[in-house]
């Protein structure tokens, strides 16, 4: 039950960032397509979801995902998080979000090294 009510919560997670997207779009477009066209789209949405979950509450990496991030190079990940961690309902703890993601991003690399 535990699990379900994470998943729900990161559902709603993930739709609150999409909706605060969409303002951001209109005014950024260069910057969001070329996000979208080198990075989004070589991640799986199951990967996207477990890196959001990571940086932006307690969630977990798996190894494929970690390996999947990698091979992205790390100029995609601090894009799309320090993208998200920007948004007016997030900024108050973009600090602690850009720690997180720079662990993440650590633990990520030596996953790959390892592999």
């Amino acid at each position: 039950m535990s699990k379900f009510n994470t998943q729900i919560t990161t559902l709603f997670i993930v739709l609150a960032l999409v909706c605060a997207f969409v303002p951001a779009f209109s005014v950024e477009e260069a910057e969001a397509t070329l996000l979208w066209n080198t990075c989004l789209v070589k991640i799986t949405p199951k990967c996207a979801l477990d890196i959001i979950a990571a940086v932006f509450e307690n969630g977990t990496m798996s190894d494929p995902c970690c390996k999947d991030l990698v091979k992205e190079r790390k100029v995609c990940h601090d894009t799309l998080i320090k993208y998200i961690a920007d948004k007016p309902m997030l900024i108050a703890h973009e600090t602690e979000y850009l720690k997180k993601s720079d662990d993440l991003w650590k633990y990520c690399v030596s996953i790959s090294k390892n592999a």
